[in-house]
């Protein structure tokens, strides 16, 4: 029957979901990871550090496969695009999470799906609903309530630099659908991660801060969180559709909160709470939204006559 799921379904779905919350979570211990090191290295120094301690376990598994390959770009000019957006989109994030809770940087990073939506139709040509154009233009009063200027100049500079960050990410999502019509997924993280990592060592170099030797266990967590939340990431997508495990990104909040709580005893304002309601709601509308226009063409494909 349509629209019933069998118990082999079901439970590659709930998999898929729990995949998708321990990749969050891993997530969340790297940017734990680089908001340590955001305290006592200049933010383009702790990008280029994050890439140092992620490429080798990004190339790792071509290298031992032998699919030398698949790390051959095609589109060399769209990853140094990418190479660019990530450095603006870490530097961004690396420098609001400096000032700001990790929760507040969260909050405002899932506003990411609305700014995707609202770029994909004048750089994409996507055509969008005016249901969803209402999602983006609640979504984008809920940002403005978490931008909203504090009486300390830091925090209202960190808020900036995250939503900057957040429309720099937007931006490589959308470079990535076109990208990756032609190169593969090993190629696209292997380039945009390592221009990245090059385009941030030339510039942090008069600047450098050498790292103290504490400091070498948090690379090294830094690398395995990374990777680790990447791998599991591309599990998740790969085993369930993106309306089933993409609301599970949302949870990265919740861990924001839990950290900032555990380990720098402070917690949003109430504002961040209030204005990042609005922006998870509304990103799920949009979720929901695409699950039904889809479901709706598919219903309609399988009630076409063969020809």
């Amino acid at each position: 029957m349509e629209g019933v799921q069998g118990p082999t379904e079901r439970q590659g779905r709930l998999r898929a979901i729990a995949t998708m919350l321990v990749a969050v979570a891993a997530f969340a211990g790297m940017d734990s990871m680089l908001k340590l090191f955001s305290a006592h290295y200049p933010p383009l120094e702790v990008a280029f550090l994050r890439g140092c301690a992620s490429l080798p376990f990004m190339v790792a598994p071509a290298m031992l496969k032998g699919h030398y390959r698949d790390l051959k770009p095609t589109r060399f000019w769209m990853h140094l695009l990418r190479g660019v957006l990530m450095v603006i989109m870490l530097g961004g994030f690396i420098y609001a999470v400096r000032t700001l809770s990790l929760a507040t940087a969260y909050s405002i990073f899932l506003a990411e799906p609305l700014i995707v939506t609202a770029l994909a139709v004048p750089l994409l040509g996507d055509q969008v609903g005016w249901r969803n154009w209402i999602a983006i233009g609640v979504g984008f009063v809920g940002v403005a309530i978490m931008l909203k200027p504090s009486a300390s100049g830091l925090d209202t500079l960190g808020t900036l630099a995250a939503f900057i960050a957040t429309t720099a990410y937007a931006l490589s999502v959308i470079t990535l659908r076109v990208i990756t019509r032609s190169d593969t997924t090993t190629s696209v993280i292997f380039w945009t991660v390592g221009l990245m990592t090059l385009i941030t060592g030339c510039i942090s170099v008069p600047d450098w801060v050498p790292l103290a030797r504490e400091h070498w266990a948090w690379l090294v967590g830094l690398g395995l969180f990374g990777a680790l939340g990447q791998y599991l990431l591309t599990e998740a997508f790969r085993s369930a559709p993106p309306s089933v495990v993409a609301p599970f990104e949302y949870t990265a909040l919740l861990w924001g909160i839990l950290i900032d709580w555990v380990v720098w005893h402070v917690l949003p304002a109430a504002r961040v709470y209030f204005g990042g309601g609005i922006v998870i709601a509304s990103g799920l509308y949009l979720i929901y939204i695409e699950h039904s226009q889809r479901d709706a063409l598919g219903k309609s494909c399988a009630s076409a006559p063969a020809p």
